[in-house]
């Protein structure tokens, strides 16, 4: 079993706080993405769990027993860099075989796992080549063989596909869960990029850094639709959706921003202010004069298939997103903004955190 789990792990460099009472649980065969923004820890916490850095406090176990203290040698698992640090002199097979060979594995069975792994990643024709006759994408690929070659029970990717252009992250995506239907181990892929993190992974672990997340890192975990429909606090709400969710200040007796279509939202018990939050695509324009929020467009960014419409309103500024392509949003047009009905998530200004709607 590979299941790996945090017991209040914490990780300070020179006194200075990284992550504080770390406690998650990853099942063995699980595909879990940690995303969140740069500084929030999450590449640390992977490094740690590979034994490349040591925690301060707290333990790490993978399976049964603790690895704590342990050298990355005896921890089982293989690790993914954003950089590819492939041997510039050596052929796609030696490096991909490079680790079995520094643990002096036979020649025989060092050629048949090579194979086997290029088979999975369509590197056979490739491995006579040296790196320098590569793309982008096979030198990746060469990489996660060198990792595949050696049958962890962990693997561990740290923003793999960072120095990638637009296309071939796309294409690699698909690589890498491909790779994760044709081996069933424990994986965990860090990464700052949204898009990887709802479309790769089986539950996400949103990071913070620990000022933003007032003493933890870890805000939430759950399935992408879980987080996205449901964000536990302001900093989750946040952070996942392009655009992000528009947020109206609603001061204590207040009226709600959106007249009578929202006056339910307000919880009777709840005093002090509220954050109303909506997402661009539920947001319906509508004429001038109709029932919402009216307002004037700023700006209108045409993307192909959508608009992302910026509205001026009483409640500041709202984004739309228009995928109705028989609509033809300008600049200056006076209009109402409409929410669909149940779209609402309420936080509390104060501590951040999503109130029951």
């Amino acid at each position: 079993m590979a299941e790996i789990e945090f017991k209040s792990v914490a990780k300070s460099f020179d006194k200075v706080g990284v992550i504080a009472g770390l406690d998650l649980k990853v099942d063995d065969g699980e595909f879990i993405v940690f995303v969140g923004p740069s500084g929030c820890g999450k590449s640390t916490a992977l490094r740690m769990i590979a034994g490349l850095e040591e925690t301060t406090s707290g333990d790490i176990r993978i399976g049964s027993r603790s690895v704590t203290g342990l050298a990355p040698s005896d921890r089982n698992v293989a690790m993914v860099f954003q950089s590819y640090a492939l041997y510039p002199h050596m052929t796609v097979a030696g490096n991909i075989g490079f680790p079995l060979k520094m643990a002096g594995r036979p020649a025989a069975e060092i050629a048949e796992r090579v194979k086997e792994a290029a088979d999975i990643l369509d590197l056979g024709p490739y491995l006579g080549r040296r790196p320098a006759q590569l793309s982008g994408g096979q030198r990746q690929r060469v990489a996660l063989g060198r990792a595949i070659v050696r049958h962890p029970e962990v693997f561990l990717f740290d923003e793999p596909l960072s120095n990638l252009d637009a296309d071939l992250r796309v294409s690699m995506r698909g690589e890498i869960m491909r790779l994760r239907e044709r081996i069933r181990a424990t994986m965990i892929y860090v990464t700052h990029d949204q898009t990887e993190a709802m479309t790769m992974g089986d539950r996400i672990a949103v990071f913070a850094p620990l000022k933003d997340g007032h003493g933890r890192n870890l805000m939430q975990v759950g399935k992408p639709e879980e987080l996205y429909e449901r964000p536990a606090n302001l900093f989750v709400a946040r952070f996942l959706g392009s655009p992000k969710m528009n947020m109206i200040e609603m001061a204590e007796g207040q009226a709600p921003a959106f007249g009578t279509m929202d006056l339910e939202t307000r919880p009777a018990d709840h005093a002090g202010a509220l954050l109303l939050g909506v997402r661009p695509e539920d947001i319906r324009i509508a004429n001038a004069g109709a029932p919402g929020l009216a307002g004037r467009i700023r700006l209108v960014e045409a993307l192909g298939a959508e608009y992302y419409v910026h509205v001026e309103t009483a409640a500041g500024e709202l984004i739309a997103r228009v995928m109705d392509k028989r609509l033809r949003p300008t600049s200056g047009d006076v209009v109402a903004l409409q929410p669909a009905p149940g779209s609402f998530h309420l936080f509390d200004k104060a501590t951040g955190c999503r109130l029951a709607t």
